[in-house]
């Protein structure tokens, strides 16, 4: 039995090592300037608009989530690639979903080019959508195939599941089938519409949504984390601007308060402030050694990790935090100067 998830596991890697070199030689992102795609009269509202419909019509056609991920990576690189004119734009995003279709899916689930354009409501003709199709397969030299955000999602899911089956043990995770693979794909799905993610490769995308759940669901979360940042080989400091912007994106897309939220004080929160005249502090927030800090939830990771993983995460801590204060790094409780405000913070109360 040993023998055989040490096989699945080492096959597993295998293929994210491939995933991790198509990604290192194809990936790219277009570039923003002046709030428009370089070289194009495409502005973030009409990309972000386009890349919604694209999720319509895969819903529309039936079409599998794999397909709708590399339909939005072929899309980009081809927007970073040429200057396109915004009048082509739904073309060229129809046509990068039919070119993609025709990689991931089975021919008797792909229609038409007709049925397609007559069901998405689109008025071009066949000729222009194979034109279209030839542009992109010259600009991009016939290499459609990249790895998009969703096959790294499988392949860290799968690693988790046969390095860690424990994980399946757990309270929340027995109350959601799969261990979350569907959540995190609809997440990806959303966060490949925002612009502010554009310059996150997919594995680096990929990797911050599953860590959020993770953190919230075990205290052991970060040498778990470790395991897949170093097999991904991903640098600390991108994955943690990626995954501040992934939570923040993401916790923007909740439900919003009711209009008749009623707010209580938070005296807890209350920041030190000295009299006018004087520089206002905050003492620092003192945290045991190998604490982190999340947005969402206060787990600390596994007290029983090697000495190797602690020593590593007081140095990716402080970067998380982007501490100025070497001594806080190490639980210094002496007070960092900082601008607060006078006005005492407010939290929504659940009844």
């Amino acid at each position: 039995m040993k023998l055989c998830v040490s096989e699945e596991s080492q096959r597993l890697e295998r293929l994210l090592e491939d995933a991790l070199a198509r990604e290192a030689r194809l990936w790219k992102a277009p570039v923003l300037e002046n709030d428009l795609i370089q070289g194009t009269d495409i502005c973030l509202i009409q990309h972000q608009e386009v890349i919604l419909w694209l999720s319509e019509m895969n819903t529309a056609f039936q079409f599998c989530q794999e397909t709708y991920a590399l339909a939005v990576c072929v899309l980009n690189r081809l927007l970073a690639t040429v200057k396109a004119q915004s009048k082509y734009l739904k073309c060229i995003a129809i046509t990068t979903l039919i070119l993609a279709a025709k990689i991931n899916e089975e021919d008797e689930v792909i229609a038409s080019v007709k049925d397609l354009l007559a069901q998405s409501g689109c008025s071009f003709s066949t000729a222009e959508i194979h034109r279209m199709e030839r542009i992109i397969l010259d600009k991009l030299q016939w290499d459609l195939y990249t790895s998009t955000p969703i096959d790294f999602i499988h392949i860290f899911h799968s690693l988790l599941l046969t390095s860690h089956p424990h994980l399946l043990l757990l309270p929340d995770a027995q109350k959601r089938p799969c261990f979350q693979a569907e959540l995190w794909t609809r997440q990806v799905q959303h966060c490949m519409a925002c612009h502010q993610l554009w310059q996150c490769k997919g594995s680096t995308l990929a990797l911050a949504i599953i860590t959020l759940e993770l953190e919230a669901l075990t205290p052991d979360w970060f040498s778990v984390f470790i395991e897949l940042l170093n097999k991904a080989q991903i640098e600390s400091s991108e994955f943690i601007k990626c995954k501040e912007m992934v939570d923040e994106y993401l916790s923007s897309l909740e439900a919003p308060l009711p209009a008749n939220a009623v707010y209580i004080f938070n005296s807890a929160c209350v920041t030190k402030y000295q009299p006018l005249g004087l520089e206002p502090t905050q003492v620092a927030r003192w945290r045991p050694k190998g604490q982190p800090r999340g947005k969402r939830n206060g787990h600390r990771p596994g007290s029983h990790g090697e000495r190797e993983v602690d020593e590593y995460y007081d140095g990716f801590r402080c970067l998380y935090d982007g501490i100025a204060s070497e001594g806080e790094c190490y639980g210094d409780s002496r007070n960092v100067g900082v601008e607060v405000s006078p006005c005492p913070p407010l939290q929504p109360h659940v009844s």
